[in-house]
């Protein structure tokens, strides 16, 4: 029975501190994400037209069965003619040719499915966008978190400090009053810090699909250089911008989707003007009647065989209208293909800015930090002889921290960068 409960235990234990990586929440995102799915559903239906539309090119054969109940009122030698009377028939049909009728329909499917295809690889893309920045916010309340208990810390030791020198006559009242001031405030910045990762973590199992209720669980912590020596380790981007928008023609989904949609659009067209023309199909009929009493009259056996052409001549504008519409459809789509090819190139260039002015905030806020770490020290060297203020002091030691802080933000702010830019090129 112990052996038991301390199993459970371990399992409680286990659970609680389940880590996920990066890669994990991805796919559990698109595992659970109603957006993927509703997608995945809409490739699936395409898949299911082209097959119907497909089938226009196999043969149709079909079975009919019939029990009638006749009555033939001009029957010969005076009989009734009233019979019951069971009947079949086998037909069999072949389209042979109908001017790319068929066959444009077979390829407005297969774009049809092309674009569902690609739109669901821009709801993965955005997903993954999704979650990654989530993620890297999460990273950035962590390490927040651990710059606050920095600031607490320094708090404490200037309290302490301050009334040591009060003690010895050497500072006054005011400054002991200043640092109890400060510590509360540096002790409800980790609480809000702390409030915030847990509002982080809360958008994290939206984005990611986690409905459990009281699910516990972390995320794979990207440490940083405990000196704060970050900038040197930042990932250079492999693309210019001219190179990034030229492979976000290339590849976003999202432009696929357009343009898949507009060759559907085009088979339409040629599909309303094989209207015009005639189909041929090849044509077979078997047929057998069979009467219980009057089998002279009623039963028969025929077959028949042939070619059949098959034109309409006239069908009050319908085809005209419809190669209009088809028409109209093809231009929007081409409309939507160029405003997306816009839409993209700016997303492109906007996430591209975003990207290289967050590598200089970071690389200005690391310089920030290690002139405000010398300056911090460098006052706290004179308050102790006397040289600085207490204002002085509290001043550089916030300044330090600040920095500290601009840093954190900054790094991660680098990273979702990537990110964005990544999904903006569909990388």
């Amino acid at each position: 029975m112990k052996k038991t409960w301390l199993s459970l235990g371990l399992l409680c234990v286990s659970l609680h501190a389940q880590t996920y990586t990066l890669d994990e929440l991805v796919t559990s995102a698109f595992k659970n994400s109603p957006d993927i799915n509703i997608s995945s559903i809409d490739v699936a239906l395409s898949k299911e037209r082209y097959d119907q539309a497909f089938s226009g090119y196999l043969p149709k054969l079909d079975l009919q069965a019939a029990a009638l109940h006749k009555n033939t009122l001009d029957a010969p030698l005076g009989l009734n003619g009233e019979d019951t009377v069971l009947s079949g028939s086998l037909s069999f049909s072949q389209l042979l040719y109908d001017f790319g009728k068929t066959s444009s329909l077979v390829l407005h499917a297969k774009k049809s499915t092309q674009s569902s295809n690609a739109a669901l690889t821009e709801s993965m893309l955005q997903k993954r966008l999704e979650v990654q920045t989530k993620y890297y916010g999460i990273l950035r309340y962590k390490e927040l978190i651990v710059v606050n208990k920095e600031n607490i810390k320094l708090n404490e030791s200037q309290l302490h400090r301050a009334k040591r020198y009060y003690e010895a006559g050497i500072r006054t009242k005011v400054d002991i009053s200043d640092a109890e001031v400060r510590l509360i405030k540096a002790q409800i910045a980790l609480k809000n810090a702390e409030f915030n990762l847990q509002k982080a973590f809360a958008a994290l199992d939206r984005a990611v699909g986690f409905t459990h209720i009281g699910m516990h669980y972390d995320v794979e912590v990207q440490k940083l250089d405990s000196s704060y020596k970050v900038y040197e380790t930042l990932p250079p981007y492999p693309y210019e911008l001219e190179e990034a928008i030229e492979y976000a023609y290339t590849h976003r989904p999202k432009l696929k989707k357009f343009a898949y949609a507009k060759e559907a659009a085009k088979a339409l067209v040629k599909n309303a003007k094989a209207a015009y023309f005639p189909a041929l199909t090849f044509q077979g009929e078997y047929q057998k009647s069979d009467a219980k009493k009057y089998n002279f009259i009623y039963d028969q056996e025929k077959w028949e065989a042939g070619l059949t052409l098959k034109w309409n001549l006239y069908g009050g504008g319908r085809d005209r209208a419809k190669i209009e519409e088809n028409r109209l459809q093809t231009n929007k789509r081409n409309a939507q293909l160029t405003r997306t090819m816009l839409e993209i190139k700016e997303e492109t260039t906007n996430a591209y800015i975003a990207l290289q002015k967050s590598k200089e905030d970071v690389k200005l806020s690391q310089n920030l930090l290690k002139f405000a770490k010398l300056k911090f020290e460098q006052v706290s060297k004179q308050y102790e002889h006397g040289l600085s203020d207490y204002i002085e002091l509290q001043e550089a030691r916030q300044s330090y921290i600040d920095a500290k802080s601009a840093l954190v933000v900054n790094y991660y702010n680098y990273y979702a960068a990537i990110a964005a830019l990544d999904a903006a090129i569909g990388r």
